[in-house]
């Protein structure tokens, strides 16, 4: 028997299926690479494995008595920066079994040693965690998987997304040696050249199913590019503005900064412009930059045709740039504070006079925003963080479109809402970029929400434009392909092909 089989193993959310009867095997000395598009379930399978989420159906198998111990290395770094690299490593304190840890430092230092050197480690057990790499960090997390229950099971979640090349070839050395020992990986990724690099089985996951298993297949990039896609993309809505787009309004030339080199491009009036590409491929990043809140390295920009001032969110709000951000829970709103409040609190030069908020002016907007937008809330009294996320992102827009902006960024704009709500956030955007010639700007990790609402889309792979796609090229196999850098063919090959064929 395998160390673990999952067998027909389901789990629902309230109208999603997360897992549809999913079957995976792994087995000892494997690295098992998982990939997916966004949605497509990898987190909840991850969930399910490591006990997180209890299935609605299906059952786990393992070869022993007892189940196999899992480690899982989130894609989020999740430590303690203000501890040491070895309390973090044996967290909580006395987990092994022995109460000295409770009281002694150099003990968990010194126990910290065997898996720092088994992991090529380079920084001190003693060291401050805010003080090491982002690399030290990763390692880090994996030596904490590894001490915490001598894991048969490593799960990797993305774990190359901050690393540099260099970096990364350091871990999959490790993952080698690990797989050497017997130690099973479950690798998942986006980066189709590490699955090939690494892989002994390649699952493909596509809408909570195993639609590609590798077990007799031959693995090539086109196939699981082929597999990831399939045929099921609804795309019979589209919310692209259908106006012609009108003058240049931000010009960008060799913008680089924290993790992107080199970006270069424009936006016009009434379009949308999509940014697309993996996590930690740079695209939050370069809207942040342009918007103020990161620091530029090197490069200039133009708001039609006056220079940009970078560094100066102000300066961005003050020509009619709104930045909606994706952390909109923690960036966006003030959750203990009512609707009327949020909406008041990003309009006070609207609101205030002599320093003194006009409560009638304030609710006279709140009322006009809910009743333009369709906000579903009991009140304008209602604290906000009871509002559904569409709903509060209602309040958001709203609260935005009354400044009358030149350029709105939506950062993962429905991120944690319900398909009806996105739906209408959808037609949102399309009626300001049509009516108000207002240009947005959409970040998105769903391909389907770029395809359904861009006039155009920038690929960005490793913090560089990798493609600029639009019209009847903007498809979803072109897409994928592209933010995974995997290859292409275009339609010239298609036609030598087919031509050859016959």
């Amino acid at each position: 028997m395998s160390l673990l089989e999952a067998r027909s193993i389901t789990k629902t959310f309230p109208g999603v299926v997360a897992l549809d009867a999913v079957d995976l095997t792994f087995e000892r000395g494997e690295v098992h690479c998982i990939v997916g598009e966004n949605g497509a379930g990898k987190s909840t399978l991850v969930k399910t494995l490591t006990g997180i989420y209890k299935p609605d159906g299906g059952t786990l198998h393992h070869d022993g008595k007892e189940r196999p111990a899992i480690g899982y290395v989130p894609q989020e770094l999740n430590l303690f920066d203000h501890m040491t690299v070895a309390e973090n490593m044996f967290l909580p304190l006395g987990h092994s079994g022995s109460d000295t840890f409770l009281f002694h430092r150099r003990e968990i230092e010194k126990s910290a040693v065997p898996f720092m050197e088994r992991l090529k480690m380079t920084c001190a057990p003693n060291d401050c965690v805010r003080d090491i790499s982002v690399a030290e960090k990763q390692l880090l997390q994996i030596a904490r998987a590894l001490a915490s229950n001598s894991s048969d099971i490593i799960i990797l979640d993305e774990p190359t997304a901050s690393l540099t090349k260099s970096e990364i070839e350091r871990l999959f050395v490790i993952i080698e040696e690990l797989q050497a020992s017997g130690v099973a990986i479950v690798f998942i990724t986006h980066r189709l050249d590490e699955v090939m690099r690494l892989h002994s089985v390649v699952s493909v996951l596509r809408n909570g199913k195993v639609v590609g298993n590798s077990d007799g297949e031959r693995v090539s990039e086109a196939w699981i590019v082929e597999k990831m896609t399939g045929k099921d993309m609804d795309l019979s809505n589209l919310y692209r503005p259908r106006t012609e787009r009108g003058a240049r309004v931000v010009r960008v030339e060799g913008l680089s900064g924290d993790g992107f080199e080199d970006i270069s491009f424009d936006l016009h009036q009434g379009e949308v412009l999509g940014f697309a590409g993996l996590v930690g491929a740079g695209r939050s990043e370069i809207l942040q930059t342009l918007f103020g809140i990161r620091k530029k390295r090197t490069g200039l920009a133009w708001f039609r045709d006056e220079r940009w001032n970078f560094g100066k969110p102000p300066w961005s709000i003050a020509r009619g740039i709104i930045y909606l951000p994706e952390e909109r829970k923690s960036h966006g709103i003030f959750p203990h504070l009512s609707v009327r409040q949020n909406i008041g609190v990003g309009l006070l030069r609207d609101i205030a006079q002599g320093g003194i908020v006009r409560d009638g002016r304030e609710r006279e907007l709140a009322k006009s925003i809910i009743g333009d937008y369709q906000v579903k809330t009991a009140s304008a009294e209602t604290k906000i963080m009871n509002l559904s996320g569409g709903n509060q992102q209602k309040v958001l827009i709203g609260r935005s479109l009354m400044a009358q902006p030149n350029v709105m960024i939506f950062d993962e704009p429905t991120r944690g809402i319900d398909v009806n709500a996105k739906d209408e956030i959808y037609q949102l955007m399309q009626k300001i970029a049509e009516e108000q010639g207002i240009a947005i700007v959409l970040v998105s990790s769903e391909i389907e929400e770029l395809i359904k609402c861009s006039n155009r889309v920038l690929s960005i792979y490793d913090g560089r434009i990798n493609d600029e796609i639009s019209g009847d090229d903007l498809t979803e196999e072109r897409l994928l392909s592209s933010i995974i850098n995997a290859p292409t063919q275009t339609g010239a090959q298609a036609s030598i092909k087919e031509e050859n064929h016959v």
